[in-house]
């Protein structure tokens, strides 16, 4: 049973949460659940995610990094002489894509043992980062100078 969730009133008292309500609008649209994967958070900013693609060699698996968004591709070769009795792998084409936040950067795919496995970091750049501001009050001030002509008369 899919819900639908009206977004209207948000749209209309914030500013620049646009993504956001489309990912939430989108999230109940991908009902794909293969090949299964894992998310995992292994440090303060660095995550990893693990997919099962038993059956795929790594020429078969594409990984592309757009625009906060991974998107990862599994296409099977087809192979007209092998005739199978039965086929309990499914190596069905697949696409999975992962939605990332602004300013993570993918570190790198291994493929191993039938695993993806893709690290990822999130790099927050030194102007984005969180500064402290000093508060400025009248004690604070520096005293304004005088005017050596002024000193004199």
């Amino acid at each position: 049973m899919r819900t639908s969730f009206d977004f209207s009133p948000f749209y209309r008292s914030s500013i620049g949460f646009d993504r956001i309500f489309d990912l939430l609008e989108n999230a109940s649209l991908d009902a794909e659940n293969w090949p299964p994967y894992n998310i995992v958070k292994i440090g303060e900013d660095a995550y990893r995610i693990t997919i099962a693609v038993a059956g795929f060699a790594e020429d078969e698996l594409t990984i592309t990094h757009e625009a906060n968004m991974l998107v990862v591709n599994g296409a099977k070769s087809e192979d007209e002489e092998e005739r199978y009795l039965h086929q309990g792998l499914a190596v069905r084409p697949f696409v999975r894509r992962f939605e990332l936040a602004d300013h993570v950067i993918v570190e790198g795919a291994k493929l191993e043992n039938g695993l993806l496995v893709i690290n990822l970091r999130k790099e927050v750049p030194e102007e984005m980062k969180p500064r402290r501001i000093a508060i400025e009050t009248e004690m604070t001030k520096p005293a304004s100078k005088q005017i050596e002509g002024e000193k004199a008369a």
